[in-house]
């Protein structure tokens, strides 16, 4: 057994109570600091586990030599009724997007929809994260953010967008929601790692290599190569995959004042530093509208349940058990993680027990 195939199991509570503990280490304020680890801990409950306490020593070094601001004063800098522009003043992102999304959220109740860029933010953890809050008040959300650059344009040989996701939920009446929670390329850079790890070759149409030629080995990627966007080259969507990273790019950094493109601040001590400034920070965009402004609620959360209905009952194809409702499988990880524990795999593990030696904050991998 390897050490990337040992793991240990942690409840999220424990793992939920250490990241708070650390990000109170820096003076991060008690209630920003659980709100904090409240989104990594969400992202390991989710199956998500490249965004949960995997990221935090990051977070730990980035705080460390004070390349994130911990007590920020975040701010809406520019506002008409139903929209705002929000800086967040270098704060941890796991702090500035919850409060960005519930400006967005507080003026869809009130307005009817609420629309909110963010520039001056850092990693704001799973996108995912942020509808998810939406559905609490029965309004379906919206969230993007733009990242550091790994993935290339369409037709082109280096680096300039990075993985931009883009989240969005629906809520539903008795069925459980409908969950939308995607990056803009072909594959998560947490697969590659996994790759390099497992010293094991990628599907096709997942890299490409410095000289933009396709790859299959992990390490062309590493070595100066590039992911491909959604959809890969162009015969096979590639130009959409683009789009869709394009438009976020725009929505979250252009639009908010922040770094957009290739500028875009890395968020790893490791990835590289651009040579320009084009803003402040990443950006992030949220939205949330009200449903009863389109239809009835409770109308259209039983419509919502009549579509899962019929899209379940679809014929499978051949090898599989059919079709999945987008959010099922991180529901279904959120199910047995909330009750057997989150398994860490060994790396991580030693990760947290370096941030417990460096900090004096107690951590037990039995």
């Amino acid at each position: 057994m390897t050490e990337e195939q040992e793991f240990h199991v942690f409840s999220a509570e424990y793992l939920k109570d250490f990241s708070a503990k650390v990000f109170l280490h820096f003076g991060i304020p008690q209630d920003d600091a659980e709100q904090a680890a409240d989104v990594l801990a969400r992202s390991d409950l989710r199956g998500i586990d490249s965004h949960g306490v995997a990221r935090l020593h990051t977070y730990f070094d980035m705080l460390t030599l004070g390349r994130i601001n911990s007590k920020p004063n975040i701010k809406i800098v520019r506002e008409k009724t139903s929209v705002a522009a929000v800086d967040g003043d270098n704060g941890l992102g796991l702090v500035v997007g919850p409060k960005a999304n519930e400006i967005a959220m507080e003026k869809a109740e009130k307005y009817g929809s609420g629309w909110v860029s963010v520039c001056n933010s850092n990693h704001f953890g799973i996108a995912g994260y942020y509808p998810l809050k939406a559905l609490e008040r029965d309004l379906i959300g919206w969230a993007m953010t733009n990242s550091t650059k790994l993935v290339a344009p369409l037709w082109g040989a280096e680096r300039m967008l990075g993985t931009n996701p883009i989240a969005v939920a629906f809520p539903g009446y008795k069925e459980p929601p409908i969950v939308i929670d995607m990056a803009t390329s072909a594959a998560a850079y947490g697969k590659i790692e996994i790759a390099l790890r497992n010293k094991s070759r990628l599907p096709r149409g997942w890299i490409i290599d410095k000289n933009g030629r396709m790859a299959i080995d992990p390490q062309k990627m590493v070595d100066g190569g590039a992911l491909l966007p959604l959809g890969s080259e162009r015969e096979s969507g590639g130009h959409k995959g683009y789009a869709l990273g394009a438009m976020v790019d725009i929505l979250c950094c252009v639009l908010s004042g922040a770094n957009w493109g290739p500028f875009a601040p890395p968020f790893a001590l490791r990835q590289e530093i651009p040579t320009r400034s084009v803003g402040k920070g990443i950006g992030h965009f949220f939205g949330a509208m009200r449903i009863d402004g389109f239809i009835d609620k409770e109308e259209f959360k039983k419509q919502i349940d009549e579509w899962i209905h019929v899209f379940r009952s679809t014929k499978p194809a051949p090898g599989t058990s059919g079709p999945l409702i987008p959010g099922d499988p991180e529901r279904e990880a959120e199910a047995v993680r909330s009750r057997e524990g989150i398994p860490l795999i060994k790396p991580v593990v030693n990760d947290l027990l370096d941030i417990s030696r460096q900090t004096g904050i107690p951590f037990t991998a039995s």
